[in-house]
């Protein structure tokens, strides 16, 4: 999952999880808030009548004030705007049949629904009438009772939360709108990173980064530059390293074949001789047929080894380039191979470009890898037609492709894999020259292809 997204859905959970907790709040806020209206309302009221109070004692002054009690029209519409919707208030002691003056409940909202009438009163409570007297200093002038109404309550609370929730939700929205933008600018210099990396992983290991305004960030383009620096000194001690092996490696092969035809030939050149003394001694015998029959089987057993060890000498010698050139030294690998037998797959040779000019290790290493392939193609597979394509790519990128692709089948990946010898000495070979080598499959079989840049 992207970043940004992860971001994006954290934040939306904060943000869910804040709406509740207001919605919560705002709830509680609602349905306590009936409290302090009655208290308000009680109080209020008790200050109107008790104004009434004190002006009738003065207007009354020759009554017994034990007797005394307000005038019974404080039930008016000026009474009744001190009153807040949903408290209702009365005054004791009651006359008979005098019901408590309540406030305006009706229009609060819509009802709420029946859950929210089931669980608001169970978790915070009942709400508690309040009781104010209407003069402190005359005990006798009666109170003021403002009792909260339960359903008028909760419609109120309904009609808060609805009021408030909008508004949250709307903020929530912009917040997280706001928020998610922020984000994804602010992460968007991770893309280059990113892209910078996938160079590097190519390997373009000086890929410049912009300059990122957060010092987070900068340190971060700043370790991937330090990075590319370090790996591309890596690869190439690497591959200066793979050319002096390379180098050791093709100096010892020479001195080997030094000793092979100096030591080998020498004495099997000296048995072929003997053989033949032997045969041709025999042949003057008369009992000498089955002496004669051993040494031309010694004769053929030398010939034999003798072949082999030409070839042998002919891989462990210098390579052909360096005498003959790459064209030639290809046209004449095809042509030894197409000469050892009739019965070999059909070997195609598709040279384009200009290859005349095309020397050292460039060369050398065209060949080996033209003929690892050829021979693996040969020995290791069941196919019939083999095509051997060099071509030269000039321009801003002038390199060398070489692909061999034959059609006896075999498995990509497992040759992709695998840790032959030859296998191995091609690819060290490939990337001693600063070039690349895939293996992919064919249409009835394999294609290798390697690319050495020329420039290098």
């Amino acid at each position: 999952m992207r970043l940004v997204l992860q971001l994006v859905a954290r934040l939306l959970l904060i943000v869910v999880l804040c709406l509740g907790a207001a919605t919560v709040w705002a709830t509680f806020d609602a349905y306590r808030s009936v409290d302090r209206a009655t208290a308000a309302s009680a109080q209020r009221v008790a200050q109107a009548l008790q104004a009434l109070y004190w002006r009738e004692l003065l207007l009354r002054s020759s009554r017994a004030r034990e007797h005394l009690l307000p005038v019974p029209d404080w039930r008016t519409l000026e009474t009744m705007k001190l009153i807040s919707p949903g408290v209702c208030v009365e005054f004791q002691p009651a006359a008979a049949f005098e019901k408590p003056l309540c406030g305006q409940s009706e229009g609060l909202g819509k009802a709420p629904p029946h859950w929210f009438v089931a669980v608001v009163p169970t978790y915070l409570g009942s709400h508690a009438e309040v009781i104010r007297p209407i003069s402190p200093r005359a005990a006798a002038a009666g109170t003021v009772v403002a009792t909260p109404d339960a359903t008028a309550a909760v419609s109120l609370a309904w009609e808060y939360i609805h009021n408030v929730i909008d508004v949250a939700l709307l903020m929530a929205a912009a917040i997280a709108l706001l928020a998610s933008i922020a984000i994804a600018h602010a992460l968007a210099p991770a893309r280059a990173i990113v892209t910078a990396l996938q160079r590097m992983a190519r390997g373009q290991y000086r890929t410049k980064l912009p300059r990122f305004r957060s010092m987070e960030l900068a340190m971060i383009g700043s370790a991937v530059g330090e990075l590319g620096g370090r790996l591309e000194e890596a690869t190439e001690q690497r591959a200066a390293l793979t050319r002096r092996l390379i180098e050791i490696r093709d100096d010892e092969r020479r001195a080997l074949a030094r000793e092979l035809h100096d030591e080998f030939g020498q004495n099997l050149s000296a048995i072929l001789a003997f053989a033949n003394t032997i045969e041709t001694a025999s042949t003057k015998d008369k009992n000498g047929t089955a002496i004669a029959q051993d040494a031309r089987m010694i004769s053929q057993a030398t010939h034999h080894l003798m072949a082999s060890l030409r070839d042998a000498l002919g891989r462990l010698r210098n390579p052909l380039p360096e005498e003959l050139g790459l064209e030639a030294s290809l046209v004449n690998l095809v042509d030894s191979w197409r000469s050892h037998s009739a019965a070999r797959p059909t070997i195609q040779l598709d040279l384009r470009g200009d290859l005349t000019d095309i020397s050292g290790p460039a060369a050398t290493t065209a060949y080996r890898v033209a003929q690892e392939c050829l021979t693996n193609a040969l020995r290791h597979g069941a196919a019939r037609e083999i095509s051997l394509r060099i071509e030269r790519r000039a321009g801003q990128h002038d390199a060398l492709l070489i692909r061999v692709e034959d059609d006896g089948g075999g498995d990509a990946t497992r040759v992709a894999q695998s840790a032959g010898f030859g296998l191995t000495g091609i690819r060290e070979r490939v990337t001693a020259a600063g070039g690349s080598l895939s293996i992919l499959p064919a249409r009835r079989g394999l294609s290798v292809a390697a690319t050495i840049p020329l420039a290098a």
